[in-house]
């Protein structure tokens, strides 16, 4: 071979493999090469090289076609694009030439971004809260200057300077009315300032200066303007004769006849000047009461928890002058306070007509909205009464408590000074409406029901409600202790119903229901009475408070005195004497009552409320008990452990008892034991009841029936069962414990004892044998055939397919074990 070819030939590029082809290359070959032939055919070759060449000539044709289009539309594009940004660069040079002379990328540019304008828009809103600021100072300084002309002219209609030259030629009538349009001026300047500040305190709390300074000024005006107004309105109702005279009867005594009422005897132009007084008067109370409550929202003044509820200043003012009048004979009857409360009562009564009937429209047209002139007049004098009380009796009351030798005198002055306020209190109510609503809000409420009642005096003094609780206390003891004394007060009345009434309910009310003796009735009386004592208390815990010290209490003294009683008895199951389980039951039976009373008493709204109150005031809540919202939880919880115990002292007794008069049956192995030939006995033959197990019946069924006659119902339910589950363990256990040996014969012999056994609770329930459970199981056992025993005995012993075998007969209570030597004791017949 010549080397030259085989050179050339490895110079040349190895051709592709068939598989690497595009599909349209392979079938563009296999078009124009179809056999080994046509590679050598020149003509061919030539042919496919000039449509080739052709081909190629006309895609670059088209290429530079195309090309030459879009860069065309290309230099279009950037010529506009370059415009473009021409046109932008000199306008943000023009902007950089106007704003600064450094240009747009300069500090002094950024500055003025970042500080300046944020400072502009500070300056802008600093000036328009100037403006507002001075615009409401304008506006609050027209108001004061409206404010201060009007009161000018009011005070000095009544001080006599340089004003009141210019009305000694006008009329009396012109210048009450004059003065009386300048009030009410002056009111309204007064009511669009308060407008004005209230906007002020809510928008600009910052302009804490101008808010003081128009406060101050409008203080200094009405504590000018308040005594003139009032001393106007005083010199008008004496002008009417007001107060009228206090005349004492034609007998000389200290009663006072019918009063005249001159509001009802007015005239014409006296009842006008009245009713405007009295209008002005409203409205001034109205605007100070805005002010006092703006000022507490802002924390301008300091809330003062003592004071009262504020009464109408107009009604204050009629009640003011009679009460200096009805003091002076308050005076001489401080050894008769029975007389002052008379006196109180009987001249809110005669005028509480008039006021409502002449000041009620008045206080209508003044849009005093919840307000009522009767209740306002009633608690007016009543806040007098109790104010001469507080002062002149109970102090001196109070000091003389701490005197040892004095306080019997004391304690009963003081309960008969309490029995008139409560007597007073609840003849005073009676005379309001009750169908009136006057408040609308609800927390106000106890504040106009300070005002209705004299008890209000214990509410801001805890030291002398305590004083009050102690004799009240020291009373209710008294009493209490003289009645447990008597013996019958301990015996249950014979009113009370025998047997169970297994169709009612439990929930019983009367006491003879209960069994209870009269001691519990009579105990729970004084109680209640205590409650009932302070229910004329406005406030809700210091009432709580009381019945705390008080019933609370007492309610503790006589829980112990029960327990003392029931521990004192020696508890004895003596067919003989019955008397220590009769008194025991009577015992039980009164705590049950009292704990029925106290739980329908704290079902009331007034101490489902002292409740809250307590809880509110921040007694700490049980939050593992669920009952704890109860007034009387404690009480209520204590008297059901001591109920408890003592029922199960009784049971104890009871079957400790049985046990004694069953020992000798339960303990005799050869009881149930066939020594005998018992085979002409039948099967379904009727025994009697074992020798040794009949006295043991006998008692147990007069001692249930002994306790079924004197034990509530509730009580004996739960007794008897419990006893029934006793005896069903004592005996279960007895017959495992002693190994006793049954025959066929001793197995029926104990049925039939159990029998009588059961039957004695049969008055009690239709199926008592369910209370039996585990001598029932035994009966079941001691029936069962020698091949089912034996069976019983390999599955038990084994532990397989025990609880299935045990689920076939009906036993669940019985463990393996018991079960087990049960059946070893039985004794089969061969």
């Amino acid at each position: 071979m010549d080397p030259s070819s085989s050179s050339s030939s490895s110079s040349l590029p190895c051709l592709p493999n068939v598989a690497d082809l595009a599909p349209q290359h392979g079938a563009f070959l296999d078009q124009h090469f179809q056999t080994k032939r046509d590679l050598s055919q020149e003509s061919s070759n030539l042919s496919l090289s000039s449509s080739l060449s052709q081909q190629c000539a006309e895609l670059d044709s088209f290429f530079l076609l195309h090309a030459t289009k879009r860069t065309v539309s290309w230099i279009a594009r950037s010529f506009r694009a370059k415009s473009s940004l021409q046109q932008l660069s000199l306008s943000l040079r023009n902007l950089s030439l106007r704003i600064s002379p450094h240009g747009i990328g300069s500090k002094r540019f950024r500055r003025v971004l970042i500080e300046e304008i944020p400072r502009l828009a500070n300056e802008m809103n600093r000036i328009e809260s100037l403006r507002c600021y001075f615009e409401t100072a304008v506006q609050l300084e027209s108001l004061v200057g409206d404010l201060e002309d009007a009161s000018l002219f009011v005070m000095a209609c009544h001080t006599g300077n340089m004003f009141k030259l210019k009305l000694l030629n006008s009329p009396i009538s012109e210048d009450a009315g004059r003065k009386h349009d300048k009030l009410l001026q002056a009111i309204k300047a007064m009511n669009d300032i308060e407008e004005v500040l209230v906007g002020v305190e809510k928008y600009h709390p910052q302009w804490l200066c101008l808010l003081k300074s128009v406060d101050n000024r409008v203080e200094k005006i009405l504590s000018a303007l308040r005594p003139q107004v009032f001393a106007d309105h005083r010199a008008l109702l004496v002008s009417l004769g007001w107060p009228p005279k206090l005349l004492p009867s034609k007998s000389g005594s200290d009663h006072i006849t019918d009063l005249p009422n001159p509001l009802v005897l007015m005239q014409e132009e006296k009842r006008r000047n009245y009713s405007r007084s009295f209008i002005a008067l409203c409205s001034l109370q109205h605007l100070q009461k805005r002010r006092e409550e703006r000022q507490l929202n802002n924390n301008l003044i300091e809330r003062d928890t003592h004071t009262q509820y504020k009464q109408l200043w107009a009604i204050d003012e009629l009640v003011s002058p009679i009460a200096s009048r009805m003091e002076y004979h308050f005076t001489k009857w401080s050894e008769q306070p029975e007389y002052m409360f008379a006196l109180a009562y009987k001249v809110t009564r005669d005028f509480i007509a008039g006021i409502d009937g002449v000041l009620q429209p008045l206080i209508d047209k003044a849009r005093l909205i919840s307000c009522s002139a009767k209740e306002a007049w009633v608690s007016a004098v009543v806040q007098m009464l109790s104010g001469f009380l507080e002062k002149k009796v109970f102090s001196l009351l109070a000091e003389r408590y701490e005197v040892k030798h004095l306080k019997p005198d004391v304690s009963s002055s003081w309960l008969h000074l309490v029995d008139l306020t409560i007597a007073f209190d609840k003849k005073m109510q009676s005379l309001l409406n009750l169908d009136t609503c006057f408040l609308a809000v609800s927390e106000s409420f106890e504040g106009q029901s300070r005002g209705v009642s004299v008890l209000s005096i214990f509410c801001n003094r805890p030291d002398w409600l305590k004083i009050w609780a102690k004799i009240e206390f020291k009373n209710a003891w008294k009493k209490l202790n003289t009645e447990l004394k008597e013996e019958k007060s301990w015996v249950i009345s014979k009113n009370c119903k025998p047997g169970i009434d297994n169709n009612q309910e439990y929930l019983l009310l009367a006491v003879e229901d209960h069994k209870a003796p009269p001691i519990a009735e009579f105990f729970l009386k004084i109680i209640w009475e205590i409650i009932e004592r302070c229910k004329t208390m406005p406030s809700i815990l210091p009432r709580a408070q009381f019945i705390r010290f008080t019933a609370g209490r007492l309610l503790w003294y006589f829980f112990k005195l029960l327990l003392f009683q029931f521990k004192a008895m020696e508890l004895r199951l003596d067919n003989s004497d019955n008397v220590s389980i009769v008194r025991s039951c009577g015992i039980i039976n009164a705590a049950r009552y009292i704990w029925i009373k106290l739980q329908e008493w704290s079902d009331t709204v007034e101490l489902l409320e002292m409740k809250i109150a307590e809880n509110d005031a921040g007694k700490p809540i049980q939050d593992d008990i669920m009952d704890n919202g109860c007034f009387f939880y404690e009480e209520r919880r204590s008297l059901s452990e001591m109920e408890t115990n003592w029922l199960m002292e009784i049971i104890a007794v009871v079957l400790r008892q049985f046990e004694m008069l069953s020992w000798k049956y339960v303990q005799n192995n050869d009881s149930f034991k066939d020594d005998q030939d018992y085979t002409s006995l039948r099967e379904d033959v009727d025994l009697v009841v074992s020798d040794d197990f009949v006295e043991a019946l006998v008692a147990l069924k007069s001692w249930l029936q002994t306790l079924k006659i004197n034990l509530n119902k509730k009580d004996f339910l739960d007794l008897w069962r419990s006893i029934a589950e006793g005896l069903d363990h004592y005996i279960s256990c007895s017959i495992v414990k002693n190994e006793i040996w049954f025959s066929k014969v001793g197995a029926n012999q104990f049925e039939a004892d159990i029998q009588a056994l059961i039957f004695i609770f049969q008055t009690y329930c239709a199926r008592p044998q369910a209370f039996f459970p585990c001598i029932s199981e035994i009966l079941k056992l001691l029936k069962l055939k020698k091949e089912e025993v034996k069976l019983m005995q390999t599955l038990l012993s084994n532990n397989e397919n025990g609880s299935e075998c045990l689920h076939l007969y009906g036993i669940s209570h019985l463990s393996v074990n018991q079960i087990l030597q049960v059946l070893r004791y039985k004794i089969l017949a061969g």
